[in-house]
């Protein structure tokens, strides 16, 4: 599950372009069999906020920017609205891998792979959200004066986090349904890749 924080936006000059950044962290999990192996996922995993239980892997998402404000007449508008995006995608490295069975290996392999894909996607909703709500500040239109027109950039940021939020519970909610399916798909394609 995706956790989502947002930084105030603050009045200052800001450049033209969504800045979005993604960094890596890894988690060690020990374990020989297949059964030790998901224990350890849900010893080590990282904490959700949200509902306090581990999970395999986690994308960590980190919303800011800043917003200027200039005078149209009369009116005030928005200069020029900046999002800025930070993702850390936290992922499990297993210590045994090079020692396990082949079948084993096989296994491990599709599962983190597949926990891989799964916190990029996240990483990718958010990237999405953070463009839109970018180019929505920027197309704003004037106010009669600057506390309205702050007060409406906090209602859009507010309402583009609240989506940006339930499109990624949706994500896990549909991922976690399909969870076994993909899995087996995932396996017996790599068995087919494997045997030729």
């Amino acid at each position: 599950m995706a956790l989502a924080a947002l930084t105030a936006l603050v009045f200052q000059p800001v450049r033209a372009e969504t800045i979005t950044t993604k960094t890596f962290a890894y988690f060690s999990v020990g374990g020989r069999t297949a059964a030790e192996l998901d224990a350890e996922l849900s010893k080590r995993g990282p904490v959700m906020k949200r509902s306090g239980s581990r999970h395999p892997g986690a994308t960590r998402i980190k919303w800011g920017g800043s917003v200027t404000y200039v005078r149209r007449g009369s009116r005030c508008a928005v200069g020029e609205a900046k999002v800025t995006l930070s993702t850390q995608i936290i992922l499990p490295r297993w210590k045994n891998r090079k020692r396990a069975t082949p079948s084993l290996a096989l296994i491990w392999d599709t599962l983190s792979s597949d926990i891989k894909r799964h916190e990029e996607r996240h990483a990718e909703i958010a990237r999405n959200h953070a463009r839109g709500l970018e180019r929505t500040l920027n197309r704003l239109r004037p106010e009669a004066d600057c506390e309205r027109m702050q007060a409406r950039v906090d209602r859009v940021t507010a309402d583009a986090v609240s989506k940006h939020d339930a499109d990624q519970a949706r994500f896990d909610r549909v991922e976690s349904k399909n969870f076994d399916d993909r899995m087996m798909r995932l396996l017996v394609h790599r068995l087919k890749n494997k045997a030729e």
